[in-house]
């Protein structure tokens, strides 16, 4: 449904970004943000399901800024490629490419963030600094952040089982959450339990996340301001 676009960012650099249109009028723009193995086909599979569903859908590859076209798989040693990639970007350089996407989309309404993993870390920086309608964190490690508080509503999940958010992390964001925002914990639920290419998939867990995920999306996006 969707092809890679150039967009620039305001340093002047210029990156790629997955950009799927809907089949008709938008109900508004959906920015995903990638985990640490770049915009491969899973993220782009994503985006074009919110394009599907009637969202604007940009995906911007935030691993451009270290080298163009990294899409890895889910095996340990593109784990540590990936996170080494990760560690070359600074997250005001990863924000930048995010609001250079928030820009592309403007024109087609309200706008979300959506991130996985890493990606939910940047949706969160994302919701605390630029111009959102609302985010959606999908088990990023953001409890170190809670000192800046989001401008507009978040929804999170989490997994009970996921190895690399420990449990008094979950409660440290659930301590410092009001309303409207809102999160859900998956029990039996591991790291990466959205992708379904991964070995922590969880089919009940991820349906659920979705439906919670579009739900949130039509209040913030659709609803009457």
């Amino acid at each position: 449904m969707g092809d890679y676009t150039t967009i620039m960012a305001r340093d002047g650099h210029e990156f790629q970004a997955w950009l799927a249109a809907p089949p008709a009028r938008p109900l508004g723009a959906v920015v995903v943000l990638q985990e640490i193995f770049g915009v491969n086909a899973h993220i782009r599979g994503l985006a074009d399901g919110f394009a599907a569903g009637g969202y604007t859908a940009i995906a911007p590859c935030l691993f451009d800024r270290v080298r163009r076209g990294i899409e890895l798989g889910y095996s340990a040693a593109e784990q540590q490629q990936g996170l080494g990639y990760a560690k070359q970007i600074p997250q005001e350089a990863a924000l930048r490419d995010i609001a250079a996407a928030i820009a592309v989309v403007r024109r087609s309404g309200r706008t979300a963030a959506v991130g996985y993993c890493r990606g939910g870390l940047y949706a969160y920086l994302a919701a605390v600094q630029l111009p959102l309608a609302c985010a959606v964190v999908y088990y990023g490690r953001v409890a170190d952040q809670l000192g800046s508080a989001p401008r507009c509503p978040v929804q999170y999940h989490f997994g009970s089982l996921d190895s690399s958010i420990p449990p008094a992390d979950v409660e440290r964001v659930h301590a410092a959450l009001s309303a409207p925002s809102e999160l859900y914990l998956y029990e039996g639920a591991r790291h990466g339990f959205n992708c379904d290419q991964r070995d922590s998939y969880d089919a009940a867990a991820a349906t659920l996340a979705r439906t919670r995920t579009q739900e949130f999306l039509r209040r913030w996006l659709t609803a009457p301001s």
